[in-house]
């Protein structure tokens, strides 16, 4: 019995010395292990954690913001969500799940299904941009695997639609597109950020690790335009367009002083806001864009060329007899027999045969500098996108019935903006001044095209339109007004038609001490008026009259007949 009972005390201890020794030594392969992995292996290991949730993800800069002249905004950039997912992540998730979501997003099941189906092989897809913020929080309260929501900036523009074809709009990633935001996007354009941060498995931020590149905002504008004569401006030629019938139109309102452009609007417009309407033929900015051919609002400018030559002055008479002049093959009359008139009723009545006569003396290469020198035949300084130079033909090849044609405005195009010019540097007494869509706070020098006596010549020559001629209808009460009408057949099929026209008027004012130039452009009027004195001139009166007005203008001193205010329209008018 002595003998068993030893024998199971030793093999007692030799099992428990097993024991003992198995622990010992899986303890020393666990402290081994430890100090392997905390000391040999811990660069691994770090780099093996950082790539399963450290990333590096972009901080968004926002977009500049626009104003007027006056600092009212006309756009801003506003924080919203956008949603993205992971489709191999998304795809763990239940199909009830997905249906759910798509209700969210308003989107198409089937085609939704179809979307995260097909894109089993990326990473990354954008489900929806920009949503409002209930959306965007009820995707947040979803908890689906893979669906995550990210910060944007979405435009807006508190104008809307009448400011629309200055701005233009952006992409859905915040890129200038057209206008504004197009032409100094370079400038709007922030620069994003890039940070390093800590994600769990669902893709949600933990911690901020480090701030790789600090996020840079893009830079404020401020633009030339008045927002009160921009709305006015808006108004009064949506109405003339709706009155008349017309197709479409454009006005454009200069500072004969520095240039600046302060209104600027064509019919029909559209809202950057809504980008469900936004097509290129809406958003499209006539005034710049689209070049016409002006009929006589061309001819104070060859009158200009006239005065030039030293042939010419204030006090010229032309003979108009008998009423019209056969030139090559082309006979230009007038529609009534006017005579021998002086400069000014040659203007004032648009006389065609006057303007072909006068025209035809000169040498053609001053026409052409003159016009070339008051901006026709290039763009303006403006930068707009897309604006265009207009059609002004090299005088080499011009022949006597074409130099008659363009003396009443035909045979070369210009767009608005271009013609408003030419009229703001009559305006400034010869002195051609850059077109800018920026505010400008400095004296603006310009260039000298004209000298500053036939400058004024001329501007006295258009006051007589305004008072006894064709231009009554564009009168403003207590301010002398300068100007010219101008009705052109619209060319269809490479040939006029003669029941389609263009009504243009162009002019300054107050005519003493010239402070705005603008150009009304009535296009296609349907309706039983279609001349520029009758559609356009109301709507320069209008805009311009107001404008005196609430930029604190001193009126002239009273003229005779100046509060007759807008009248009927004149009996004989002229193309």
């Amino acid at each position: 019995m002595k003998r068993e009972a030893r024998s199971d005390a030793t093999s007692f201890r030799l099992r428990a010395g097993f024991v003992l020794g198995a622990l010992a030594l899986g303890a020393a392969a666990l402290v081994a292990r430890a100090v392997d992995l905390q000391l040999a292996d811990r660069g691994f290991l770090i780099g093996q954690g950082d790539a399963r949730f450290m990333r590096e993800v972009a901080t968004v800069a926002h977009r500049g913001r626009i104003f007027d002249r006056d600092g009212s905004p006309l756009a801003v950039s506003t924080p919203v969500d956008s949603v993205w997912a992971n489709p191999k992540e998304l795809a763990t998730a239940n199909t009830e799940s997905w249906n759910t979501l798509a209700k969210v997003l308003k989107r198409n099941r089937a085609e939704f299904t179809r979307r995260i189906t097909s894109s089993q092989d990326r990473d990354f897809m954008w489900l929806a941009r920009h949503l409002n913020p209930e959306n965007a929080q009820a995707v947040r309260k979803l908890d689906i695997p893979g669906v995550n929501l990210v910060r944007e900036y979405h435009r807006y523009y508190p104008a809307g639609e009448v400011v629309g074809h200055v701005l233009g709009f952006t992409s859905v990633d915040d890129e200038g597109q057209e206008g504004s935001e197009l032409a100094f996007d370079h400038w709007l354009a922030g620069e994003d950020g890039l940070k390093r941060v800590i994600q769990d498995r669902k893709g949600r931020k933990v911690e901020d690790v480090e701030n790789i590149r600090s996020a840079r905002p893009g830079r404020d504008l401020t633009l030339s335009i008045d927002m009160r004569i921009q709305y006015l401006a808006y108004r009064e030629l949506k109405a003339a367009i709706r009155d008349n019938r017309a197709r479409s139109g454009s006005m454009v309102v200069l500072d004969v002083t520095t240039g600046e452009i302060l209104a600027m609007v064509n019919q029909p417009t559209f809202n950057p806001n809504d980008r469900g309407q936004i097509s290129a033929a809406m958003y499209r900015n006539r005034a710049a864009t689209d070049i016409i051919e002006p009929g006589s609002s061309i001819k104070p400018f060859v009158v200009a060329a006239a005065l030039q030559s030293g042939r010419y002055d204030a006090a010229s008479i032309i003979d108009t007899n008998p009423g019209f002049i056969r030139v090559g093959n082309k006979v230009i009359e007038d529609e009534h027999p006017m005579g021998a008139v002086g400069l000014s009723e040659v203007l004032a009545r648009s006389s065609n045969v006057g303007m072909a006569k006068i025209a035809l003396t000169l040498e053609p290469s001053l026409i052409w500098t003159t016009l070339t020198q008051l901006g026709f035949g290039r763009v303006t300084s403006s930068g707009f996108p897309g604006e265009s130079a207009g059609v002004l033909s090299n005088y080499s090849g011009w022949r006597p019935t074409g130099i008659a044609s363009l003396s009443r405005g035909y045979g070369l195009s210009v767009t608005p903006l271009q013609l408003a010019h030419a009229y703001a540097t009559i305006g400034a007494f010869g002195v051609a001044r850059p077109v800018s869509m920026l505010r400008v706070d400095t004296t603006v020098a310009g260039e000298r095209v004209l000298s500053e006596q036939n400058a004024r010549t001329l501007v006295t020559l258009l006051e007589s339109v305004v008072s006894d001629g064709t231009g009554k209808r564009a009168a403003i009460p207590g301010y002398r007004v300068a100007g010219k009408t101008g009705t052109a057949w619209k060319a269809v099929g490479g040939s006029y038609a003669e029941d389609k026209y263009i009504g243009v008027f162009g002019g300054i004012a107050p005519a003493t001490r010239p402070r705005l130039a603008a150009v009304v452009v009535i296009d296609d009027p349907a309706g039983a008026l279609y001349y520029g004195g009758d559609v356009a001139a109301p709507v320069f009166a209008a805009v311009v009259g107001g404008a005196l007005r609430l930029m604190g203008v001193a009126p002239d001193a009273a003229q005779a007949g100046s509060e007759r205010g807008l009248l009927d329209a004149p009996t004989l008018v002229r193309r």
